[in-house]
């Protein structure tokens, strides 16, 4: 299977206002979260799956969130099975990822991100800017007024240049 960038020469341009249900994911440690929550700071919101072979870019990811966190940096991984390659369970998901990446970022609960049955957020992005996942670890920005920067595919490493220059600008 070719996977193919999601190129960042999207248009950077504000969302259409998310409808209450884009912005509410449930949490893999329960309840909810909430990106309207995060209002303010930018938001790196990732499709995951464990058994994918860009797994090993969870710890990037970590690094990132730690990096800049304090700064405002919320990353939201979002597992999903969308692509057959996620563990069978939240709690298998969750263990997974604590043990052999120590993550401690917000994560969602295994997520449809793709298609009729795609999460409302992954739906209206599609429509709003044609993003769609193409595979695992597609990378989208938000920035703090709720507002499409970029986009990134498989391939784009967590703490590379054209990541960390879109989000260093728009920190606290």
């Amino acid at each position: 299977m070719r996977i193919l960038p999601l190129l960042a020469v999207l248009a950077t341009a504000a969302l259409p206002a998310l409808a209450s249900d884009a912005t509410v994911f449930d949490s893999i440690d329960g309840g909810t979260l909430d990106l309207e929550s995060w209002h303010g700071g930018p938001v790196l919101v990732v499709n995951t799956a464990s058994r994918c072979g860009f797994a090993p870019q969870f710890d990037g990811l970590q690094t990132l969130y730690e990096r800049y966190r304090d700064r405002g940096l919320v990353v939201l991984a979002v597992p999903s099975n969308d692509f057959k390659q996620e563990l069978g369970s939240e709690a298998e998901v969750k263990d997974y990822c604590e043990l052999n990446f120590d993550l401690d970022m917000p994560m969602t609960t295994i997520t449809h991100v793709t298609g009729d049955g795609a999460h409302p957020f992954y739906r209206e992005l599609a429509e709003a800017k044609g993003f769609a996942p193409s595979w695992n670890f597609n990378k989208v920005l938000i920035g703090p007024e709720g507002e499409f920067v970029a986009g990134w595919g498989s391939t784009t490493l967590p703490l590379s240049d054209p990541i960390v220059s879109e989000i260093e600008p728009l920190l606290n």
